[in-house]
């Protein structure tokens, strides 16, 4: 009896996986012919290998209490590649369940066609042309950057990156960029093939060729003699914070507008990717993507807020140890920060509570914080501990954001787990801004406290080309409705 039930389980993973190969070509025309992003309930299938395909499918039972398949999902996708779409971002997983809700009362292509009507209008560019991308600065947010860009790429016809802007360091710069991009000690290797043109002084990515100049200056770059124009540079230096430092950037012919990936000083509207994006217009030229902290808590104080009110609280980070720290014990112009990163726990502060209040209005003064970096290379924890207007139990607060996560505005931004063994490693690679922590959760009265972990570099970066996407018009429909 054993031996047939080994059999039988076996057995049917082989037949899982023969569906998830049958799938991928099709999902690959999809992206690559239509621009159409397919998912399983927010995890994308695209570029995924045959594992992820079949784990998207996994997940799908946190939300659905059952199981669903990639035999139950084939039928849908296969019916979608036979319509001839527009671009939009098609969620099979919840098609394949609103069919089957309909006990079937009519055909899959007839379903399909109904559904998804609205797009069924034939192949069209999202953009008249592509956007042009720069990149100033190629550290750790550059290259993760470079990596979703590429990742990203598809046909051509959206976001294209075209450089990336340095400071030369020796002789063979381009070699050690490249490798840099290649390999990494936290994220892996890159996904792909990458190669180098010497001549053109260009690192070329899966196709893409990302020119790297060098310059010491903004405004001393000529980008349209690269071919380059009307760009969206994102400034991941770090190195200019306020409306004029920034603004040299846009004295650089080819240059249209600028995104700084850390907090922006003065008037410089700062934005955290799906809480306010009603800031990003076309008048405004600089714009700031807040930081990784920011990123991680505002969609998740938004939505309790929205919920239960917030009265005040306090937001204490246990933060990755970061390039602004020290190897070892050395003098550093900051306060604590000049003793080892990877061997101390170090109190510093954030400005992360006070950011807040740039975003959501609603909550200023409401916050104080504070951080300590710990000795992680990436991954950090938020813990927000909050008094709220209403008393609340966990069973309330977890079951809502766990709904926000999965069907919300909020579900690129919030994640949820429910697992009783998660540490900070599991997160590395997380494309969400925050992850619900929701066995972490304490409530007692009005009071809660929620741990959100988030992935500093990755996660940020996936908010950061979301925000790049929205600059450019490249927002996609989303289905089923």
């Amino acid at each position: 009896m054993n031996n047939k039930k080994q059999e039988a389980h076996l057995k049917e993973w082989q037949c899982l996986e023969e569906y998830a190969e049958q799938m991928l070509p099709m999902i690959g025309r999809l992206y690559r012919d239509h621009n159409i992003v397919t998912s399983v309930y927010g995890r994308s299938l695209v570029n995924n290998p045959t594992i992820d395909i079949l784990k998207a499918h996994r997940f799908a039972r946190l939300i659905l209490e059952s199981e669903l398949t990639v035999r139950d999902t084939f039928p849908i996708i296969e019916a979608i590649t036979r319509l001839d779409l527009a671009p939009a971002r098609i969620d099979i997983g919840k098609l394949t369940v609103r069919y089957q809700a309909m006990g079937g009362t009519m055909t899959v292509d007839d379903f399909v066609r109904q559904e998804l009507a609205a797009i069924n209008t034939g192949r069209t560019t999202l953009l008249s042309e592509p956007q042009d991308i720069v990149l100033y600065g190629f550290g750790r947010i550059g290259r993760l950057l470079a990596r979703i860009l590429v990742e990203k790429a598809g046909s051509g016809e959206k976001l294209r990156l075209r450089a990336a802007v340095v400071r030369k360091g020796s002789a063979d710069d381009l070699v050690k960029r490249a490798s840099l991009l290649r390999r990494d000690s936290v994220h892996g290797q890159f996904h792909g093939i990458i190669t180098i043109d010497e001549e053109e002084n260009a690192i070329i990515a899966n196709g893409n060729m990302i020119r790297i100049i060098y310059a010491d200056a903004p405004e001393n770059v000529d980008y349209t003699q690269y071919g380059i124009h009307n760009a969206i540079l994102i400034d991941n230096t770090g190195k200019w914070r306020d409306r004029e430092g920034l603004g040299r950037h846009l004295k650089a012919k080819g240059i249209a507008k600028v995104l700084l990936t850390a907090p922006g000083k003065g008037d410089i509207p700062n934005v955290v990717s799906g809480v306010n994006n009603e800031l990003i217009t076309s008048e405004e030229s600089i714009f700031s993507a807040a930081s990784c902290t920011t990123n991680a808590i505002v969609p998740v104080l938004k939505a309790v807020n929205d919920r239960f009110g917030i009265v005040n609280g306090h937001v204490e980070t246990c933060h990755s140890y970061t390039n602004d720290q020290n190897l070892i014990d050395n003098y550093h112009k900051a306060s604590r920060r000049g003793r080892s990163a990877p061997l101390n726990m170090v109190i510093t502060e954030t400005g992360a509570a006070k950011a807040v209040a740039k975003v959501l209005p609603e909550l200023t003064g409401k916050l104080t914080g504070n951080a300590i970096r710990v000795p992680t290379p990436n991954v950090s924890l938020a813990i927000l501990n909050l008094e709220l207007a209403q008393p609340v139990d966990i069973n309330a607060i977890n079951g809502y954001l766990r709904e926000i996560s999965l069907d919300s505005p909020l579900q690129n931004q919030i994640d949820y787990t429910n697992s009783p063994e998660v540490v900070s490693s599991d997160f590395v690679g997380s494309r969400h801004a925050g992850v619900v922590d929701s066995l972490a959760t304490i409530t007692k009265g009005n009071r809660c406290v929620l741990y959100v972990w988030y992935d500093n570099e990755f996660g940020y970066s996936c908010q950061v080309v979301r925000m790049v996407q929205k600059m450019a018009g490249l927002e996609l429909p989303s289905f089923p409705s």
